[in-house]
């Protein structure tokens, strides 16, 4: 599980992230999807990654240090939001660029987490975000949102729909997990996911 969690640096572009070789996984998604919250429970920081009422407000990549002076340590990057409807053409096309650059280049990215509120019908921005990682042998996993906010037998509608969208293009589903950031939900299978895929790395070293 997570035993630290500090802020290291924002970056505008992904040459100036930090230089480093330790695992790294970021989470993304459409503006206002709670990735904020998400990522303060998973690290037991209420005040870890700003969170706000008004949607993106994240304009950089954020790099967190997870688990300093351990032999577990990663870092987490929180990555700005996409689709912000009231952001100007030129700042979507920025941040658009800004998202493609980090994943495309980021050596040290090891998986992205697409984040997605369970409360909505797939969204064409989303299908065709993981779409692209896709094409681009990007490793994602979905993480689904604000599961507190429906009843157990809707978000199980709502999820299974997802899934049968998503087997429409893709042959096999990425990992899937479900999330509530108000309950604690969905925390230990994302960290023991991460963790897994660390031990892994280390046992190739």
């Amino acid at each position: 599980m997570i035993q630290s969690a500090s802020f290291v640096i924002s970056s505008p572009d992904v040459m100036q992230c930090p230089q480093s070789t330790i695992p790294e996984y970021a989470f993304i998604g459409r503006s206002n999807v709670g990735k904020s919250s998400l990522i303060n429970m998973l690290a037991h920081n209420p005040k870890l990654a700003k969170t706000s009422q008004k949607p993106g407000k994240t304009l950089l990549i954020n790099h967190f240090l997870i688990n300093a002076g351990t032999d577990q340590h990663w870092h987490l990057v929180d990555l700005p939001g996409y689709g912000f409807a009231q952001a100007g053409k030129k700042q979507r096309a920025k941040l658009k660029m800004m998202i493609e650059r980090y994943c495309l280049l980021r050596e040290a990215l090891v998986s992205l987490f697409v984040l997605i509120d369970c409360r909505h019908e797939p969204q064409q921005i989303d299908l065709e975000f993981m779409e692209w990682l896709g094409e681009q042998e990007i490793p994602f996993a979905i993480i689904f949102t604000k599961a507190d906010k429906l009843s157990k037998s809707k978000l199980t509608i709502n999820i299974d729909t997802y899934k049968q969208k998503l087997l429409e293009s893709w042959a096999e589903l990425p990992p899937i997990f479900v999330t509530s950031a108000e309950k604690g939900l969905g925390e230990a299978e994302v960290i023991a996911y991460i963790e897994g895929i660390n031990r892994d790395i280390a046992n190739q070293g």
